[in-house]
């Protein structure tokens, strides 16, 4: 399989475009034909030793249904279209160690610890620079901003609700995850935090009055279906929901959201609250999917390297947004996923086209529209072009990793976890946080250092490497520090913080995203191609299982 998103969404007007810092939010132009194949693609899995690493499991590997990608087959070559052989990503090769020494601890500190999402009357400072957006944001030249808003305010209750400055919630609630392997690990660069939010009917009770108890419920049978697995729910009485929350074959107290799914036999779930008075079509409901106009709100930050410890600075890096708009059946995914197939074998060197632009989103031809904000020069965030949200493209909807084109709720942290996992990183850091257990039994972070002989994709977390492996190897000992607590594993040490603080920030200051937007700090020629043979082997005999069953009804 080549890389692809599921289905060609539409056209996008292809042209070279201007430096990275000149780019007209106005226009759907793309430089990079390929720039949602990440620079993670280019990785050099063999070491000068001959020895293979695999980095590559994280994302591509076997599905689970309704996800039909399968693309586990990518572990083992350079699948790449012809257009995407040479590595358009040179901000790798760029040798940022003379910024890094130059650099004042203390400014960068400032820096990264002051907030650009919320102004100093606690309101995101984007949603009134869109209330009236410049010329030059307004795709579509009607005056006003058509697109996302942000309009969360990161202040959480005990349950993880966000709510506004009058006390109102605001619908997004955060959670806990293990972060994927690699790149996410806070050691190869940034934090980062996600919430999701359910349309209305969801939040609601039958007589349509906001419910903070009913949303929680509906959440927790989200949950349910896209971890395919009961979840333990606080003692609710199901008769005054007429939902049989448990299955038990009563309406009594349910402490649990009991996971069952098989349509053909009768057998499926049901929301809870005024959801649950909709039709079928306008609240659809299925193992492995997200409702219809499902939210996630994602904002990637900077390291804050405090002597003390390293945690999440205030300063974000991007805010990434997501939305479920239309609802696409097992059989329309299958469908789509068997047509792609046949056109990446059909047509191996054709690239996928994409329809949106930087005001409206970029849709994922799966039924997401993604959108995102990122920093100017001047470190405010501003709409990210064209270009930059088609970067956003190749991890949601063209993996095989995916669950409905997420990555971090399949992984939230369950009931036994602080709050039941339904919190935000400044509530509870990662301290304490265990490794996620693969199917087979093996700790997700073990398995993947082992398997790769690294901490990241390009292999240039020397400081990890150091720490934690031995001639390439994980100990025993340190396999068993690591099943309680990653975060010793996933932090940085405050030194190698900043200096992938200074690192970033100087792609900021070139405004170079289009070229890359990874925080490295020497250039990654050792570990990294500049043009890929295309189907070269990349010496890794058998593809690595997925950490989730794949069936599990």
């Amino acid at each position: 399989m080549r890389h692809s998103l599921s289905l060609l969404s539409g056209l996008a007007l292809i042209c070279a475009a201007g430096s990275a810092s000149a780019v007209d939010l106005r226009h759907s132009t793309l430089a990079n034909h390929t720039a949602y194949i990440p620079p993670q693609c280019y990785t050099r899995t063999e070491d000068a030793a001959g020895t293979a690493h695999n980095p590559c499991q994280t994302c591509h590997t076997r599905s689970r249904v309704p996800h039909y990608i399968n693309d586990q087959d990518l572990q083992l070559s350079y699948a790449l279209p012809g257009p995407a052989l040479k590595n358009p990503w040179t901000n790798l090769f760029v040798d940022r160690s003379g910024a890094v020494a130059a650099a004042d601890p203390e400014e960068v500190r400032a820096w990264v610890r002051q907030d650009n999402y919320l102004g100093a009357d606690g309101q995101p400072v984007l949603a009134e620079k869109l209330a009236s957006p410049p010329q030059a944001w307004d795709s579509d030249g009607d005056g006003r901003w058509s697109g996302y808003v942000p309009d969360a305010f990161y202040d959480f209750d005990e349950m993880g609700f966000d709510h506004a400055p009058d006390g109102q919630l605001t619908g997004w609630r955060a959670f806990a995850y293990q972060p994927l392997p690699g790149t996410f690990w806070p050691a190869s660069g940034s934090t980062d935090d996600v919430m999701i939010r359910l349309p209305e009917a969801y939040r609601q009770d039958a007589g349509g009055r906001d419910d903070r108890a009913i949303y929680a419920l509906n959440l927790a049978i989200v949950e349910a279906l896209i971890r395919r697995a009961d979840v333990p729910v606080a003692p609710v009485d199901e008769a005054a929901l007429g939902v049989d929350l448990d299955r038990d074959g009563a309406l009594g107290t349910a402490t649990r959201v009991a996971f069952a799914f098989a349509p053909l036999e009768g057998i499926t779930m049901h929301w809870v609250g005024r959801a649950g008075t909709l039709p079928a079509d306008e609240a659809p409901l299925a193992a492995g999917l997200y409702p219809l106009g499902t939210e996630f709100l994602h904002s990637v930050r900077y390291l804050d390297p405090d002597p003390a410890g390293v945690g999440m600075a205030p300063r974000m890096k991007e805010l990434r947004y997501m939305r479920k708009t239309r609802w696409l059946t097992y059989f329309d995914r299958m469908d789509g996923a068997l047509a792609e197939a046949k056109e990446r074998h059909d047509f191996p060197d054709r690239i996928s086209l994409f329809f949106g632009d930087a005001e409206h989103g970029i849709s994922n031809g799966t039924g997401w529209r993604l959108q995102g904000f990122i920093e100017d020069r001047e470190g405010a965030l501003r709409p990210q072009s064209f270009e930059e949200t088609v970067f956003c493209m190749g991890c949601h909807g063209g993996i095989g990793v995916n669950d409905d084109d997420t990555l971090a709720f399949p992984r939230k942290l369950g009931a036994e976890a602080f709050q039941g996992g339904w919190y935000h990183w400044t509530q509870k850091g990662l301290a304490g946080t265990p490794d996620l257990t693969r199917v087979d039994g093996a700790g997700d972070y073990v398995h993947y250092l082992r398997t790769n002989g690294a901490g990241d994709e390009f292999r240039s977390n020397d400081e990890l490497i150091r720490a934690w492996l031995k001639d390439g190897e994980l100990p025993e000992a340190a396999a068993a520090r690591i099943r309680d607590d990653i975060a010793p594993l996933i932090l940085p040490s405050p030194e190698r913080a900043l200096a992938l603080d200074v690192a970033y920030r100087e792609i900021v200051r070139d405004q170079s995203f289009a070229l890359g937007r990874d925080a490295t700090v020497t250039p990654q020629d050792a570990t990294v191609w500049r043009e890929v043979d295309q189907d070269r082997p990349t010496g890794i005999a058998e593809p690595e299982a997925p950490w989730y069953p794949r069936h599990r009804r």
